[in-house]
């Protein structure tokens, strides 16, 4: 199994910026799929990013181009850097992993990101 410890959540102020990390108990390349979901109050759970073994990258449209998910192999840990927060991205933010192509995903227990002034 594949233990994640999240990190980074926080306030910060609308145009401002957070870089969220999530530790795997073993190397993210040998993990499939690894991403982060988000979810609001009285809000729907939404996919926010994800990265594959080969480094491929997906975003939500509401956060392309502000969002990157990168991996640092040497660290065991997956990143989410979130630039110009907006209000509307203040969540709950969870990373999940997923080693295998139709196995199952293992989940930290998320991390609050507020965005207000």
């Amino acid at each position: 199994q594949v233990q994640l410890v999240e990190s980074g959540g926080g306030w910060v102020q609308p145009g401002g910026s957070l870089r969220l990390s999530c530790a795997a108990s073993r190397s993210p390349f040998s993990i499939y799929g690894m991403g982060w979901y988000r979810q609001a109050p009285g809000k729907q759970r939404e996919l926010v990013a994800t990265v594959t073994s080969g480094n491929i990258t997906r975003y939500a449209d509401s956060v392309k181009g502000r969002f990157t998910i990168s991996r640092d192999n040497a660290k065991n840990t997956v990143y989410l850097q979130m630039n110009v927060l907006q209000p509307e991205d203040s969540a709950v933010y969870q990373c999940y992993a997923r080693p295998t192509v139709g196995g199952p995903r293992y989940w930290g227990q998320g991390t609050q990101v507020t965005v207000s002034s």
